[in-house]
Parts: C-alpha cells; sequence; structure tokens
C-alpha cells in the first residue's frame, strides 16, 4: 500500500506554485559508497556547471522560487538553503559532493544534476501519514549535535515534513532528522522530489524517471513505483 502524502492548505497559500513527486522503493540493497556512487555524483557535478554556465546556484530561476518561498514562512534562504541550493554550493566550492552510503549518494546526485530538493526516508521507521504543515513549534526533532543526538523544536510557522511521531525534515528540505534518514540497513524508502515554479511537474517526473532507474540498476528486483506529480 502506498504510503500516505498530503500538503495542508496552509502551505498550498503559502506557495501555490510547490510540486511534488513521490518515487517509493521495497526491497533495496544498500551499501556503503562505491566507485560506482562517486561516479553518479562526479557527472552530477558536470551537468550542474553546464546548466548554471557560470551563475551562482541562487540566480537559477528555480532556486530563486526556493528562496522566496523560504522566506514566506520567515526563514532566511541565505542562512539556512534549501537542499538542493547548499549541495549545489557545495559542488561548485569544494569541486567534490559528500560521500554518505549507495541510496543517499544515488538522491544527491539527481538532486544536483536537476538542481531540484530530493530527500529520502526509511518508510519501515515512518510513523503513519507524512504531512507537509506549517509547524506549531511543539513537535519533536531528532537530530545530531556535537555528534551527539537530540531533540529540538521547529519554530511555530516553520513549514515542516512530518509524521505521528514528530519533524521527519526541517524547513521544507532544508534539514533531515536522523530518526528516518537512510541507513545502510535501509531496504524499503520514499523519495521526495520536491519543486516550485517555473520548475514543471514535467521536470520533476525526468528526475524521477532517473532516479528510479538508477534505483533498479543499484537493487535488481527492487519494486520502484513513481507517482504522479502532485
Amino acid at each position: 500500500m502506498a504510503l500516505s502524502l498530503t500538503v495542508s492548505d496552509e502551505v498550498r497559500a503559502l506557495a501555490p506554485g510547490f510540486v511534488h513527486v513521490a518515487v517509493e522503493a521495497r526491497g533495496l540493497v544498500n551499501g556503503p559508497s562505491s566507485e560506482d556512487s562517486s561516479a553518479l555524483l562526479d557527472d552530477a557535478a558536470r551537468r550542474l556547471a553546464v546548466r548554471l554556465d557560470g551563475r551562482a546556484p541562487h540566480e537559477d530561476p528555480h532556486m530563486a522560487a526556493w528562496r522566496a518561498a523560504y522566506t514566506a514562512f520567515g526563514s532566511k534562504p541565505s542562512r539556512t538553503r534549501n537542499s538542493a541550493e547548499a549541495l549545489a554550493r557545495r559542488a561548485l566550492a569544494d569541486g567534490e559532493l559528500p560521500r554518505i552510503n549507495a541510496l543517499v549518494d544515488l538522491y544527491n546526485a539527481i538532486s544536483v544534476a536537476h538542481l531540484i530538493p530530493v530527500g529520502g526516508e526509511d518508510t519501515d521507521r515512518i510513523a503513519g501519514a507524512m504531512r507537509l504543515v506549517r509547524a506549531t513549534g511543539q513537535e519533536p526533532f531528532h537530530t545530531v549535535a556535537g555528534g551527539t543526538e537530540s531533540v529540538v523544536r521547529p519554530e511555530a510557522g516553520e513549514v515542516v515534513w512530518c509524521d505521528e511521531e514528530g519533524v521527519t525534515c526541517r524547513r521544507w528540505n532544508w534539514r533531515q532528522g536522523v530518526r528516518t534518514r537512510l541507513t545502510e540497513d535501509t531496504v524499503n524508502a520514499l523519495f521526495l522530489l520536491e519543486g516550485m515554479a517555473p520548475a514543471t511537474g514535467g521536470e520533476l517526473g525526468a528526475a524521477a524517471a532517473e532516479l528510479a532507474e538508477g534505483l533498479e540498476k543499484l537493487s535488481p528486483g527492487a519494486q520502484v513505483t513513481v507517482h504522479a506529480p502532485r
């Protein structure tokens, strides 16, 4: 059964141009970063450089739209950047993207190559339905600070993804929590590709198809479902 995903009316009103595509995968085989996953990241960095053609990531119209959305809910986009802009800046500044594990490397490569935020959640660690809402400020968020796991709270009004146990990703797609992140033991996963007009559902769909192809190559026999843009 497909995992339930909903976007609240408050978030729709805040950003009517928001669209997302979900990719569900079951029967995955994850593992450490490899030569193959490193090659995907290196290729993504090259594709990003071609796309930007000398511009800074925030000058891309899609990233500019995300900055406007962050500002609308009270976040400072130059300090807490969406995940795609943060990865893109790192790729351009350092010349190399972080290596985490095979699944994370794959979706980070898709994010950078297409310059869209992409996140991955271990569906076996998700409690109930997932919702994109404006936080009350009381929801728990499990994170790591100074090498130690801790629980913090989002700011009231902040846009967050959450499930029945708390926040899974803060400030829309700025920082993922440790509770549902993909590890080398992950077997079943949900990937969220998020766009803001002028990005279209078709563009997100193309990125999702590339992600699905990569998942099937990484884990032959996995069941991968790409849901229509919403």
